[in-house]
């Protein structure tokens, strides 16, 4: 193999963030609720972890944050536009403070050479448009999604150039719950995730044929969640779950998005369910139109996953993540005659559970550019953990240090082999409201000094990170130490 020690010229060096976990100014500023306003003060009244009313305050420190980012060097910036807060009431009559936040946003990042990788959709669905039809429950918000779609392009046209339009469909499907304010026929509906992620993928084509139409040079993607499936033994059975779930949980999606279909074994597994969706004459076409306009293929790698032949008669389950950190416990996905998950001993794992697996992200980016040939760029990859800020103002990170190194090393690999890799944006720029586990799981290069209680000043404090990021983007990635 050959050996990589940088990467290509003009590699996109950045992080990433979301708005509703980063933003705050929740209420007021022309804002109305999303979805994610919601949830979060429902887990705030039953953990105590923060809402989204505050989070980091972003709006309020970008000029800070953004200065932040340069001087690690950053040439990219991965962040969401919270649509609630340009189009309160989903569609109709914009707010101008809401528009006005984001043109200064991109006015800054450009001040200091900074390319903007964006987001439309990060989860926050306007509550008008759940309260008016139940969001993604119905067709309606297919139409909706391409009229918000086709405001913020034809906005901010001149200023972006990347353009990603759903994050991690196949999370908002695996937990549907927890990414949706439901009703509770939603709720008792077996096949409503199912159909959601076909109005997705509808949506998803007309916000892509749109940045081709208005956007001069647009590139566009979006960004999935991706984990390579793993068999737990050599046992045939084993092999076949693990195809099974790379099927399921994978290719699913990535299939509709570049090739315009749905994978067959997956559509003869939901039917023998009693789990499928229903596709309207033209929903195909329309996919298919929006795979021809897609670009690259934005993918957020944490960990990989383990599964073996499900146990007879096993009841369906979604995965439950670690909600509480050290000494948590890990609930594992079962998708019934298909596969179940279960632990991988080969590998450790985070104090919330996570497996880590660098040797994972360059299977993954390997099995993506073999299968589909399709530029890729990391749109999310990190470490969540407990920092601590010392007295003196330091905050020793060195697992974080470890963690994206490794990460690092796995993308050179795959560049070796092939891949063409657009840019890295590790989540996260700085710390961040965890939906699962509040402001306590920490990702970011840069402290942001609030607890779950006490929003406190949101003052920033840069981690060894920050200092071991700055060097690696200033060496291109050949010096990792």
């Amino acid at each position: 193999m050959e050996i990589v020690t940088s990467f290509p010229e003009g590699f996109l060096w950045g992080a990433a963030t979301s708005a509703y976990q980063c933003e705050g100014a929740a209420e007021g500023y022309g804002k109305k609720d999303n979805q994610q306003d919601v949830i979060n003060r429902e887990i705030h009244d039953e953990y105590g972890y923060a809402d989204a009313s505050v989070a980091s305050d972003h709006y309020h420190h970008y000029k800070e944050d953004v200065a932040l980012m340069a001087e690690m060097g950053f040439s990219s910036y991965r962040f969401s536009i919270n649509w609630a807060r340009v189009l309160p009431d989903g569609v109709g009559e914009p707010n101008p403070e809401g528009v006005e936040f984001y043109h200064n946003l991109l006015h800054e990042l450009h001040a200091h050479n900074i390319e903007p990788v964006v987001t439309m959709w990060h989860y926050d669905l306007p509550m008008a448009l759940v309260n008016k039809y139940g969001g993604w429950g119905s067709r309606q918000i297919v139409d909706d999604f391409e009229y918000y779609a086709r405001f913020i392009l034809n906005e901010y046209k001149d200023e972006v150039k990347y353009w990603l339009t759903i994050n991690e469909q196949s999370i908002v499907v695996n937990y549907i719950d927890r990414k949706n304010k439901l009703t509770n026929e939603q709720k008792f509906d077996p096949k409503f995730r199912y159909q959601a992620n076909h109005y997705m993928n509808l949506a998803h084509a007309r916000a892509a044929i749109a940045v081709h139409e208005i956007v001069p040079g647009g590139q566009c993607g979006a960004a999935l969640d991706m984990a390579p499936y793993y068999p737990h033994t050599c046992d045939p059975k084993d092999i076949l779950a693990a195809k099974n779930a790379s099927n399921f949980k994978n290719y699913f999606y990535m299939d509709a998005y570049i090739r315009g279909e749905y994978t067959e074994s997956v559509l003869a597994y939901l039917k023998r369910q009693g789990l499928m969706f229903d596709i309207q004459p033209g929903d195909m076409e329309l996919i298919k139109k929006g795979s021809e306009c897609f670009d690259f293929l934005g993918i957020n790698y944490y960990q990989s996953a383990c599964v073996k032949a499900p146990t007879p008669g096993a009841a369906r389950r979604s995965k439950q993540n670690n909600k509480i950190g050290k000494g948590g416990h890990v609930v594992y996905e079962v998708q019934p005659d298909l596969f179940e998950g279960c632990k991988n001993e080969f590998i450790g794992d985070t104090d919330f559970s996570m497996p880590i697996d660098p040797v994972g992200l360059e299977y993954v980016l390997e099995d993506i550019n073999d299968r589909y040939h399709i530029p890729v760029m990391i749109c999310e990859n990190g470490f969540g953990a407990y920092d601590k800020l010392e007295k003196d103002g330091s905050i020793h990170d060195p697992y974080r240090i470890e963690y994206i190194r490794e990460h690092i090393k796995a993308m050179k690999a795959a560049i070796a082999n092939g891949v063409k890799l657009l840019g890295y944006n590790p989540w996260s720029a700085f710390d961040l409201l965890s939906t699962s586990n509040g402001i306590a799981k920490r990702y970011g290069f840069v402290y942001v000094d609030r607890t779950d209680d006490d929003v406190k000043e949101c003052k920033r404090y840069r981690k060894d990170s920050f200092y071991w990021y700055k060097n690696v983007i200033a060496t291109n990635g050949k010096n990792l130490e």
